[in-house]
Order: C-alpha cells, then structure tokens, then sequence
C-alpha cells in the first residue's frame, strides 16, 4: 500500500505526567515523531513503558500535560470522534444487545445516520455475514474482536488507535486477525497507530516501528520495515525477518537491563 504525503498525525514533544498520592509519575516525555495518511505504525517497548499512554494522549481523551498532539492540522484537545476510532484489548460489546445492535449503539449515541452500505461491506471483509443477529456470548474471542474493529471502522474515522487489540486471544486465533487487519486496512487507506507486546506482531503488521524506552517513556529507535505487501505468516520465518526482530528485542532488552530493572 502507497502511503500519503502529508502527516496525518503529528506528536510534537509531548509528556504526560500522572499525580499519585505518593507523588507524580512521568509516564511519557518528550515524544516527538509523526504518521503519515494512510500510514501502519506499531508501537513496542518494555512493560510499564508508556506504550498506551502515548496511544490515549494520541486519542484525546487524556491530553498530554506537555507538548501537543495535531490531527491533520489541528491541535487535539478532547476527543474527536469524527476523525478517530479506538480498539482496545477487550471488545467491549455489551452482551445483552446482538452484534449489530452494539454496531449501531455509537451511532444512536451520536444521533447519526447508520452507513448501511459500509457496515454492509466491513461485515462481509470481517467474515460476520450472518451473525448480525448474534449475542456475544454466542461468539469466539476472535469474532468479537472483529465486531469491536467493524463498530470503529463503521464510523469511518481517519485515524483508528489499537491498544493491544489481539493480546488475549491464542496464537492461531492471533495469526488470523492479523492477516484479517491488514486486509481490512489495505481497503480502508486508514492511518493506524498499534500497540502491541508482541514485536513479531509489529514487524509483520507495520510500515515503521516505534521503538519506546522504560518509563518516562521516550523515543527510542524508529525501525522501518519494507517488506512487500501483501505479508503472509511464512513471513516470519524468513531471515530478514528474523534478524530485525533480534535487533529490535535487542534494544528494548539493552533499554531495560539500562534502567535497572
């Protein structure tokens, strides 16, 4: 997939610090970088590192405390829901309405019109033809989270954030909606901002990598990957593929043995 010329996204020395009750705690600093239209950025790092942090500062709903986040232009300071979707680790469908009942609910909420047509099409990409009517306890983890992704897309955001959208589910299961997300992405030309424990996820998912530093969370490395698309499991296997992962589970090691933990 070509991506746009213009950035879509630009994180412009942001921070974000938490105030506890023991004192503050600085999640974030100093994080600068950009995503292009229609760019694939995966975001890794060390646990605790501020991975989800970033992601909800990138989301609006909670600003940074230092530094400024821009939307094609436009400074975010609450969320935006026209122009940016979430997925999160969870579903979150609420089991007592069917699968497109929980679809439609952002849109009932907002007293917006329903896109039949593109739900129609997010639907069958998604593999859920058929299943409109179903609970979601009458679905597996994977279908669920396909419905999560096909509710988000639904609105047609430009920019869709992923918060370890697949962390719970078994490997095949993940293999799976890997392929299914890069295929729903290939159609949609949307900007995705991923974070993921899994740096194998990322090397096959993403166009670059961000590479984050134990907490405060910093810009660490940005890793490029250009292998060809469309990507197949296979590749994982392949040398190139391999060597980039070492070098990135190298960095984020050497980072962690570097902050003594």
């Amino acid at each position: 997939m070509t991506q746009g010329t213009k950035s879509r996204i630009d994180i412009k020395n942001v921070s974000k610090i938490y105030k506890t009750g023991s004192g503050t705690v600085e999640a974030v600093k100093n994080f600068t970088e950009s995503v292009k239209d229609g760019e694939f950025v995966c975001v890794v790092g060390a646990s605790g590192c501020g991975k989800t942090t970033l992601l909800w500062c990138l989301s609006g709903l909670h600003p940074s405390t230092l530094g400024t986040v821009e939307i094609d232009g436009e400074i975010l300071n609450a969320p935006m829901p026209g122009k940016i979707g979430m997925v999160f680790q969870d579903s979150n469908l609420l089991p007592w309405r069917t699968l497109m009942e929980n679809i439609e609910l952002p849109f009932q909420i907002k007293k917006k019109p329903i896109n039949h047509e593109l739900v129609e099409e997010l639907l069958e990409v998604a593999g859920l033809k058929g299943f409109e009517n179903s609970y979601p306890g009458e679905l597996s983890g994977g279908m669920k989270q396909r419905g999560s992704i096909v509710r988000a897309l639904a609105q047609d955001p430009e920019v869709l954030l992923m918060d370890e959208p697949f962390g719970a589910l078994d490997a095949f299961t993940r293999e799976e909606m890997n392929l299914f997300l890069l295929k729903v992405w290939a159609k949609t030309k949307k900007t995705i901002v991923f974070v993921t424990h899994s740096i194998s996820e990322a090397i096959f998912l993403g166009d670059r990598i961000w590479v984050m530093s134990p907490r405060p969370g910093r810009l660490a490395r940005v890793v490029d990957v250009d292998f060809a698309r469309p990507r197949h499991i296979d590749l994982q296997f392949e040398p190139d593929f391999i060597s980039i992962l070492k070098e990135i589970r190298t960095e984020v090691e050497g980072s962690k043995a570097g902050k003594g933990n």
